[in-house]
């Protein structure tokens, strides 16, 4: 892989970890031990029975706690620590090419990717929150999930469209909470997401 590729392919596996990092470690995990992505060592421990165990349990915690109204708020507060961790461990375990000569460079890019994604994804929370009375919570962390993991499994496989889904899935956000901003504004408060 090309040098500016396995960049594309780090800031894919790494950004997502923003919106979900134990699903974006799993799925590194998993691709790792088969063989779909190269974990450089000591990051290769995320492959082993153990850690993917250890995985799939976290992960189960963070999707039933994202999908609650009030847990989510609490869920993102902790994720304010793991998420950039995971994104910081997730770019350097998969990127040689910035790792091997200047590693604190590759843990603070793969930080801020998921760290930015993670700040923007807290930041948005509250106005679904809201706008909705907490009802599209569930369906925002859904859609969160499904984004994450698809720029994971992409990003192994072909990361430049990889890291297209994340700026177009960003963009699409960001108009849609305009949008919503605008019709509670003219609404005096009340929620009329679509008319």
């Amino acid at each position: 892989m090309d040098p500016f590729t396995q960049i594309l392919a780090s800031l894919g596996v790494a950004a997502p970890a923003g919106f979900n990092a134990y699903l974006s470690l799993l799925l590194v995990g998993f691709g790792g031990r088969a063989g779909w992505i190269e974990l450089a060592s000591p990051y290769d421990t995320l492959q082993s029975p153990g850690a993917l165990a250890v995985l799939v349990i976290l992960l189960t915690v963070e999707v039933i706690a994202d999908k609650i109204p009030a847990l989510d708020s609490l869920n993102d507060v902790v994720g304010t620590l793991v998420r950039p961790a995971a994104g910081a461990v997730l770019f350097a375990g998969g990127n040689q090419v910035i790792t091997e000569p200047m590693p604190w460079l590759s843990l603070l890019l793969g930080a801020g990717a998921a760290g930015g994604l993670h700040a923007f994804k807290a930041g948005t929370r509250p106005v679904w929150t809201l706008s909705t009375g907490g009802l599209a919570n569930p369906v925002v962390s859904v859609f969160e999930d499904l984004v994450a993991g698809t720029t994971v499994i992409l990003a192994m496989f072909v990361p430049v469209l990889a890291v297209l889904v994340l700026l177009v899935v960003l963009g699409l956000t960001v108009a849609l909470l305009v949008r919503l901003r605008r019709s509670v504004r003219r609404s005096g408060g009340r929620v009329k997401v679509f008319r």
